[in-house]
């Protein structure tokens, strides 16, 4: 449904997302709003207290076993970036690192993460945009590759007879390259490293994880975003979406007609009819009983094949194996048009290029068919057919790989014992990943570690978000900032303000509220302010 443009004298919160809305969000597989909100809310972080002891240029000594410095050079400040010395590296074999130290040092170290199966050159645009937004801000700031180049090796084919490399994509190049960025630091300036954090969504989101399970003194903060935490079930997900929909011809445009169900059907089980699902699980939209089936074998304008709703049953149905559910399926919310998002552009389905794509294949099949071929198995296979995998036989063969690429480990005490916080958020409408991965992942810690997990760990679910931004719902918010008022000055997130933005105009502001809790309307104001609405219990 259309969103009407708030009142400006209504619009609770607009000074603070004014930086947000004009902030770039092009960034591949990242929010790209941290800091937004830096000035706004009147962050102190910014100021410079460090300085260089010696040149940019004599850190190339530094090279050793650990690591080779293959270039330091300073670069002049331009268009608002300050002046910084950009150190690149390689951690053996072959992980390459982009260090770079602003000659006005906040002491605090800003480290981004990657998407998909990494390899990402540091030059990249959307790297760029995340290097210089830290810079801005007087951070150093740090990014690796994970030891393979996307470009010359595409997908999982890095992985291909070198379970090294598996290892560095898994884990080792991340915490690597932040113990070598301190390294670097601590050479170059006059000050220490106060605050290390980190930054990043959908593969950034489980190296963030995977930090804190793993290496909980590399980073004090720590922003999880959409995580791929359980890698190997989502690969496994992929798999099953991409065989439910083998036979079916389901095209874009019907998987719109979906959304336009799901929406008359779960829209309003929260209370309040305004184009957002709070919460899918409330809803019980079943395709069968849902959407008309055709009185023959055609697949009609107005109604669907008896195979395209099968394959529907089974995308929400999750992952069967030994005739248990081992993987959720997908929570509806994603089949109707938003902002855009990756593959998805201004008014297209949040299914298309991931879950629908009217030629070619999906994304998900993309990955998942990369994977089985490099990683799934004990002997990688480039010849192998994704579409001989056994749902009920191989995923007991992935343990190996899951021990390396899974962030699943629901136990956080050694970073809560340092003083660590993490602040992770997920769409709801997420067509990517499935977001049940981030609350079951939240709810198995509140389990292992009880009732004050939310003291240092708080799940934010955003209503109608698409992959880490885009999609129906209120889709710009900066993390960062809240991230840092809680590691620095103790004031935990009680709610995070966002907006969503319709052609560089604002059109609604929505808080968003840690998990369990949800935004609930107080029935009286404005449905598109954040002003009209407090952060409370979700319905029964």
């Amino acid at each position: 449904m259309p969103l009407a443009m708030p009142r400006p004298s209504t619009l609770a919160g607009v000074a603070v997302l004014l930086a947000v809305i004009t902030t770039p969000s092009a960034a591949t597989a990242q929010n790209g709003q941290s800091f937004a909100n830096a000035v706004a809310a009147g962050a102190d972080y910014e100021q410079v207290t460090a300085r260089p002891v010696r040149t940019c240029e004599s850190l190339v000594s530094l090279t050793g076993f650990e690591f080779s410095i293959a270039s330091a050079v300073m670069i002049p400040s331009i268009d608002e970036v300050p002046e910084h010395c950009r150190v690149s590296g390689v951690i053996p074999s072959e992980i390459q690192f982009d260090v770079n130290l602003p000659t006005g040092w906040n002491r605090r170290v800003y480290m981004y993460g990657n998407g998909g199966f990494a390899g990402t050159p540091a030059d990249a645009p959307a790297r760029v945009a995340f290097r210089h937004a830290g810079l801005r801000h007087g951070f150093a700031t740090a990014y690796t590759d994970t030891g393979h180049d996307s470009r010359v090796k595409p997908g999982a084919t890095f992985a291909h007879g070198n379970l090294a490399t598996v290892i560095d994509y898994g884990f080792r190049a991340v915490h690597l390259t932040a113990v070598t960025a301190k390294t670097l630091l601590a050479a170059y300036y006059d000050d220490a490293l106060t605050y290390a954090y980190w930054d990043g969504c959908s593969t950034g989101g489980r190296q963030g994880l995977m930090a804190a399970q793993r290496f909980p003194d590399d980073f004090d903060g720590i922003v999880v975003g959409a995580p791929v935490l359980d890698f190997v079930g989502t690969m496994i997900w992929n798999t099953w979406n991409a065989a439910a929909l083998a036979d079916a011809s389901l095209e874009l445009w019907k998987v719109g007609v979906v959304g336009d169900a799901v929406y008359a059907a779960c829209d309003g089980v929260d209370g309040l009819v305004d184009g957002l699902i709070d919460d899918p699980r409330a809803c019980d939209f079943d395709p069968v009983a849902a959407l008309p089936l055709c009185s023959d074998a055609s697949n009609g304008d107005q109604c669907f094949s008896t195979a395209d709703i099968a394959a529907l049953a089974r995308i929400y149905g999750g992952v069967s194996s030994r005739g248990e559910t081992v993987f959720p399926g997908l929570p509806v919310g994603a089949e109707a048009p938003g902002a855009p998002s990756l593959d998805a552009p201004t008014g297209a389905s949040g299914w298309a290029g991931w879950i629908v794509r009217d030629t070619g294949r999906t994304r998900q099949l993309e990955m998942a068919d990369s994977f089985l071929k490099y990683m799934a198995f004990d002997l990688d296979d480039p010849d192998y057919d994704w579409q001989t995998f056994d749902f009920d036989a191989d995923p007991e063969r992935m343990g190996a790989i899951r021990s390396i690429l899974d962030a699943t480990d629901p136990d956080l005490s050694r970073f809560r014992e340092r003083g660590g916080k993490v602040l992770s958020y997920f769409g709801w409408a997420d067509p990517a990943l499935n977001p049940l991965m981030g609350v079951d992942y939240y709810e198995r810690v509140v389990e292992r570690l009880g009732s004050t997990t939310g003291d240092f760990y708080r799940l934010f679910m955003v209503p109608g978000m698409f992959h880490c931004r885009g999609g129906r719902g209120a889709d710009r918010f900066d993390a960062m900032t809240p991230l840092i008022d809680w590691v620095e000055r103790d004031i935990a997130p009680d709610r995070i303000e966002a907006a969503r933005v319709d052609d560089d105009v604002v059109t609604m502001t929505r808080p968003l509220c840690p998990y369990p809790m949800v935004a609930r309307y107080d029935g009286l104001g404005d449905p598109n302010d954040a002003s009209s609405f407090a952060c409370g219990p979700s319905l029964p």
